[in-house]
C-alpha cells in the first residue's frame, strides 16, 4: 500500500467515524430529520445481503465493527426503529459467533488468556445483541422482557408470526451467551427463557429463514432439561428437517449435527462423515448463503484437524 493510499484509506475511516458519531445529534432534531433518520434506518437494516453474498469472511470480519456502530449510532437517533434493532440483535450475533468466539476456541492451543479475553467479549457481544433483540420484542409488546422472566412461556405467546426474527435472534444470542457463562449461575438459570423463546418461534413458523430455528435447536436439544424421550433424536429430527429446508445447500446443520451429537457421543466415523458433507457444499449455489458458508467451512476444516484430540479412540 503507497502512503497515499494509506492516507485515503485513514482518511475514509476517519469520516466514517465521524459520520456514525455525529448521526444522532444531527439528525435527532425536527420531524423531517427524523424522517430522515428513519429512511436511514430502512436503508442499513436492509443492506444485510452485501455481506451475506461475499466471498471474503476476513474483509466481512475487518468491516462488520463499523457497520454495527453506525446501526447503533442511527438507532440513538431512532431507539424503536424495528428494522435497526433486528439488524443490530442479528449483527451483534453472527460476528460473535463467527469472529470472537471461534477465534477463542483457535487461541485455546497458544494462549489461554487470550482465549478467556475473547470469550469474554463473545459473551458481551451476545449480551448486547439479545438486548437489541428484547428491545425489538417491546416495540410490539411492552415490557416483555419483565413479563419474560415473571413467566415466559405466558409471555412468549404474545408474540406473533410478525416477531419470529426476533424471537429467533434473541434466543439465539441468549442461548450463546449462557454457553459461555457455566461460572454465572444467574446467567445459566436464563435457560428456560431462551426454551419459551425459540419454542414460540418455532411454532409460529417453523420454516424461518430456510430452516434456521431447526438448525439452532439441533445443538439445543442435547442441553434441554425435563423434555420427553431421546434428546440426540430430537435433535436429528430438526437436523433432517433443517437439510430438507436448505436443500442440503447450507453447511450449517451438517456441522452442528457433528458437534452437539456425533462429538458427545464420540462416533468419530460420523463425525467426520458429517463434516465432509459440509465440506462438500458448494457455497456459490446460493449466494445469499455464500458468507456463512465459507465461515462454516472454515470451523469444519479446523474441527477435522483436531480429531484426534477430540476422541477416545482412533476409528475402526
Amino acid at each position: 500500500m503507497t502512503m497515499t493510499t494509506e492516507r485515503n484509506a485513514r482518511l475514509r475511516v476517519g469520516t466514517f467515524a465521524l459520520l456514525a458519531a455525529t448521526l444522532p445529534s444531527l439528525l435527532a432534531g425536527c420531524s423531517i430529520n427524523r424522517l430522515a433518520v428513519n429512511r436511514l434506518g430502512d436503508a442499513l437494516a436492509g443492506s444485510g445481503t452485501t455481506f451475506s453474498s461475499d466471498d471474503d469472511p476476513d474483509l466481512i470480519a475487518a468491516a462488520t465493527p463499523f457497520s454495527l456502530k453506525l446501526i447503533e449510532s442511527v438507532l440513538a437517533a431512532s431507539p424503536s426503529h424495528r428494522g435497526l434493532l433486528l439488524a443490530a440483535a442479528s449483527g451483534f450475533t453472527q460476528y460473535a459467533y463467527a469472529f470472537v468466539q471461534q477465534e477463542a476456541e483457535r487461541l485455546e492451543d497458544s494462549s489461554l488468556a487470550r482465549a478467556a479475553e475473547a470469550r469474554t467479549r463473545a459473551r458481551r457481544l451476545y449480551l448486547r445483541a439479545r438486548d437489541y433483540g428484547l428491545r425489538g420484542l417491546e416495540t410490539r409488546h411492552p415490557r416483555f422482557g419483565a413479563g419474560l422472566r415473571a413467566d415466559a412461556r405466558r409471555a412468549a405467546r404474545a408474540a406473533g408470526p410478525e416477531d419470529v426474527p426476533f424471537l429467533y435472534w434473541t434466543a439465539a444470542s441468549w442461548g450463546a451467551a449462557i454457553a459461555l457463562s457455566k461460572d454465572d449461575p444467574e446467567t445459566v438459570a436464563d435457560q428456560s427463557l431462551v426454551e419459551a423463546l425459540i419454542d414460540r418461534a418455532l411454532e409460529l413458523d417453523e420454516d424461518f429463514d430456510a430452516g434456521a430455528i431447526h438448525s439452532f435447536l439441533i445443538s439445543y436439544e442435547p442441553l434441554r432439561q425435563g423434555a420427553q424421550g431421546d434428546p440426540y433424536e430430537r435433535a436429528r429430527a430438526h437436523f433432517d428437517r433443517a437439510v430438507a429446508l436448505t436443500s442440503g445447500q447450507s453447511a450449517g446443520p451438517y456441522v452442528s449435527y457433528a458437534e452437539a451429537v456425533s462429538a458427545a457421543r464420540q462416533d468419530r466415523r460420523g463425525f467426520e462423515a458429517m463434516l465432509q458433507r459440509a465440506l462438500a457444499v458448494d457455497p456459490d449455489a446460493r449466494p445469499e448463503w455464500r458468507l456463512a458458508n465459507l465461515v462454516v467451512q472454515r470451523r469444519a476444516r479446523w474441527l477435522l484437524a483436531r480429531v484426534d484430540q477430540m476422541f477416545l479412540d482412533s476409528p475402526q
